[in-house]
């Protein structure tokens, strides 16, 4: 479920982009009443506009609810509505959707700058404050991981930025929802793999039966 609302504002981008073009012109009309939209009913490139509205819009409610359950916030909801309502509220107010498009590289490079610095600064990485409380294995074993995570965010950036200028528009929509979250998902199964590789089995006691 957590994954779920983590992933809400991109999973309302992807539905009403798939889905703008059967929203009706009343409600089209309506939905221009909201600051920056200009909206056409049935009309293929305005899709991406009201899409990105309502993942700011999203991307707020998102920060709002967790706050009142769990009164404080998560850094990763905070860095994620700042960057899309920047991006986004760029991409509205030029009407240029590159710019929401490069949303999610900045998001991936930030964080493997994030990853990076903490294999310099402070006693531990961020892999190892993430997961050192489940798993314990060598602080080697931590740096070189949270290096293969530096690596994956820039790859992710990257790969999103290829999409995004080689393919359509539709496909970097599909990509930013299933090819991110499939990279990530492959890279996660990867690390537990790699991880069960130093995780030591518990000598049996006395008098147990191996």
């Amino acid at each position: 479920m957590k994954l779920l609302y983590d992933l809400l504002p991109v999973i309302l981008f992807f539905a009403v982009y798939k889905f703008y073009a059967a929203i009706p012109p009343e409600a089209i009309q309506l939905i221009n009443v909201l600051p920056l939209l200009d909206l056409s009913a049935g009309k293929a490139g305005d899709a991406i506009y009201l899409a990105t509205a309502v993942a700011i819009l999203s991307a707020f409610v998102q920060v709002s609810v967790y706050w009142l359950r769990h009164r404080r916030f998560e850094k990763m909801h905070l860095i994620s509505l700042g960057l899309i309502t920047v991006f986004g509220g760029a991409t509205l107010l030029v009407q240029d959707p590159m710019f929401i498009k490069w949303k999610p590289t900045v998001l991936n490079w930030l964080f493997g700058i994030a990853f990076l610095g903490s294999q310099y600064l402070g006693q531990k990485t961020l892999v190892e404050r993430m997961m050192g409380h489940a798993i314990q294995v060598p602080s080697r074993i931590w740096r070189r991981l949270n290096l293969a995570w530096v690596g994956f965010f820039g790859v992710a950036g990257l790969a999103n930025l290829i999409v995004a200028y080689s393919l359509s528009e539709a496909a970097w929509v599909d990509f930013k929802l299933f090819g991110l979250m499939g990279m990530t998902f492959a890279f996660v199964i990867g690390q537990a793999l790699f991880l069960a590789r130093y995780v030591a089995t518990p000598e049996p006691t006395p008098g147990e039966n191996p």
